[in-house]
């Protein structure tokens, strides 16, 4: 058993490694088409209406709101099914092992939003970016891990995906709790009803995947018009998917639905996001524009905050001994790997775009230049100290 599920983990950040390369790409395309003559395509690509209508039913979106409600819920619900599975029977189903990814999670969370709050305080327009520099995208982070080869130990690799999950547990809660507005309370019942109907097919141990789909679509839907955002849909409908199933206990839908769901969101759903997220223009950006309260926040939150976050708190729980490190890492290599926490790139993205989605300010390119300045520097750091940490490591 022990073994399977090392080899399940290891192909799956390998996968998750070269889904960062991708997501790199993508980024870097869409900043040089921000930056020539073919802005105005990007602009009007990302603008493009897309509508579709079944009777009175419309929803009507820029491409660009597509790919965030629509697409990003596809991502969700891989994550929700990653969450699932670990929590009942993978790494985290063993409560000494989440103590310290936990701990990580906490202080890499709540330390890089007191920093933004600390320069955002008095700025109603900016305040609602708090929640940006929390994030951690571990595509990313594993892509920079895997630039360092055999030298990473497996049990890094596991600390850092365990936390990166508790990390999406928190971003969930706070854009389920926080980034709401103008609830529909008929459009919330439908959702509901779906709710109970998942929960009904999961106990009467109903596996074929089609009938969550549907029922999966329409509550994303009904959280379109709810004013909830819809990618909880996705994580929802994740919780209800079975783990086993009762006449044939060596088929798991739950598995075969994330193992299908990898790919299609490593190589195409995050890409994707990362191009029609990315796309600043440069032009006229100058040191007041980087040191506004609002990205010096963001940039500071995912160096700093992230590093002091992680590392102080896991340290702190060593000291009381409330848990111990992995077998292979050390403090420096702890600390490298919380450096690696402050690449938030896709997830900061997709927060930063509720925070500040309809704002009566021309917030979007001070919050991306903010990201992507503490996302840069914070995979460098990272680098830079595991690859002195761990250079003399055998593979």
């Amino acid at each position: 058993m022990t073994v399977e599920r090392k080899s399940s983990i290891t192909k799956f950040l390998e996968q998750e490694s070269a889904g960062g390369i991708l997501l790199v790409i993508a980024a870097l395309f869409a900043i040089a088409l921000a930056n020539t003559p073919f802005n105005t395509y990007y602009a009007m690509l990302l603008d493009t209406t897309v509508a579709v209508q079944v009777g009175a039913l419309e929803v009507n979106k820029p491409l660009l709101l597509w790919v965030n409600d629509g697409l990003m819920a596809v991502f969700f619900l891989l994550v929700g099914l990653e969450l699932k599975r670990e929590f009942v029977e993978g790494e985290l189903s063993d409560r000494k092992s989440i103590i310290l990814p936990g701990l990580g999670a906490i202080g890499g969370m709540a330390v890089p939003a007191a920093v933004y709050l600390y320069f955002n305080w008095d700025n109603p327009e900016t305040i609602g970016g708090w929640a940006i520099p929390a994030a951690t995208d571990i595509a990313f982070a594993l892509g920079v891990l895997s630039l360092l080869g055999s030298r990473v130990p497996i049990t890094l690799k596991v600390f850092l995906t365990s936390l990166a999950i508790f990390d999406d547990v928190g971003a969930i809660v706070i854009i389920a709790m926080f980034y709401t507005s103008n609830i529909s309370m008929t459009a919330l019942i439908v959702s509901g009803l779906c709710l109970i109907a998942l929960y009904i097919l999961n106990r009467r141990g109903v596996f074929e995947k089609s009938l969550y789909f549907l029922f999966g679509l329409i509550m994303w839907v009904s959280l379109l018009k709810s004013g909830v955002h819809a990618t909880l849909a996705g994580v929802a409908l994740a919780m209800f998917i079975p783990l086993k199933c009762a006449r044939e206990p060596d088929i798991s839908p739950l598995k075969t639905l994330e193992h299908d769901l990898h790919a299609v969101v490593a190589y195409f759903i995050l890409p994707v996001f990362a191009f029609c997220n990315s796309g600043i223009n440069f032009s006229g950006v100058g040191m007041d524009d980087i040191l506004h309260p609002m990205p010096l926040g963001i940039i500071l939150g995912l160096i700093v905050g992230k590093q002091v976050g992680v590392f102080g708190l896991c340290w702190l729980g060593i000291k009381l001994k409330l848990t111990e490190l992995p077998e292979g890492m050390n403090l420096p290599a702890l600390y490298g790997t919380a450096a690696l926490c402050g690449i938030g790139y896709t997830m900061s993205l997709f927060i930063g775009s509720l925070a500040f989605e309809g704002g009566s300010m021309d917030s979007v390119l001070d919050e991306r230049i903010g990201i992507i300045i503490g996302s840069v520097v914070s995979g460098l750091i990272g680098y830079l100290i595991l690859n002195a940490t761990l250079k003399n490591n055998k593979s």
